[in-house]
């Protein structure tokens, strides 16, 4: 596969990986947030109807979950690709990992 064709590959897997993973999470956090408080969550935390206090703990909460479950989805998407290509996806290799960057000599 040429490298393009390699990077083409990897930002589309990648993408669906990480959206994939961040709507799940916001079902599942919209979910318990109304089994936790009985209410919706709020749409838009910047909005002055909504308490200051629900506003930060709705912030604070989705974004430290969806960023996790962002974050492991692009580790497992980088496991299947390296499990599948035999290496790292090209934005993620170290420099001493690039196939094509030669070897420092010391």
């Amino acid at each position: 596969m040429a490298s393009g064709d390699s990077s083409k590959v990897w930002t589309a897997f990648s993408l669906v990986a990480v959206l994939g993973a961040a709507a799940a999470t916001k079902k599942v956090l919209n979910t318990s947030w109304k089994a936790a408080t009985g209410k919706t969550p709020p749409a838009n935390p910047a909005d002055p109807d909504v308490d200051v206090r629900e506003a930060v703990a709705w912030a604070v909460v989705s974004g430290a979950l969806i960023g996790l479950a962002r974050m492991f989805a692009a580790r497992r998407a980088a496991g299947y690709y390296t499990k599948s290509t035999g290496h790292l996806p090209p934005d993620l290799r170290k420099d001493e990992q690039d196939p094509d960057k030669p070897t420092p000599t010391t």
